[in-house]
């Protein structure tokens, strides 16, 4: 049995302490490939926040509650990597992509889904922000400051 395709439709999750060290994982199936948490949703009825909070706990082991993802109200459409294309429906060739927030606290642990990530580091924003090879990905480390400042 074939499995389904992907919805076009997906998550960032910033994950970062409040220090803003952003943690950054190392994709598997693209060694060098550094992001935050990714995922699209799993069901049309998905509601993004539930996205969020499950694609999190799948790559990164943190269960973290609901009320502690931040929605920044945030969204890139963006053409999905030729390399990833073949993972949704013939002729769909963007994505969109909504941008969360998650606080945690510093030395929380990690426990990565290999079949997904290779290792990952915390880092300070900036140098996470470079790190990132997807150019919304980069953005959205750069915005953390910024959407902090009006959290607050």
């Amino acid at each position: 049995m074939s499995r389904p395709y992907k919805i076009p439709e997906s998550v960032l999750v910033v994950i970062h302490t409040p220090d803003l060290q952003v943690l950054m994982l190392e994709r598997a199936d693209q060694p060098g490939f550094w992001q935050s948490v990714t995922g699209s949703k799993d069901a049309e009825d998905e509601v993004l926040l539930e996205t969020a909070r499950r694609e999190v706990l799948e790559e990164t082991g943190i269960n973290s509650p609901l009320e502690n993802f931040h929605d920044w109200r945030l969204a890139n459409r963006y053409e999905i990597y030729p390399v990833w294309r073949h993972r949704y429906a013939p002729g769909v060739t963007h994505n969109t992509e909504h941008v969360f927030g998650l606080q945690v606290p510093a030395g929380t642990a990690v426990r990565l889904a290999p079949r997904e990530h290779l290792q990952y580091r915390w880092l300070p924003w900036r140098e996470a922000a470079d790190l990132c090879f997807s150019p919304s990905n980069a953005e959205a480390v750069l915005h953390l400051p910024n959407q902090l400042s009006q959290e607050s």
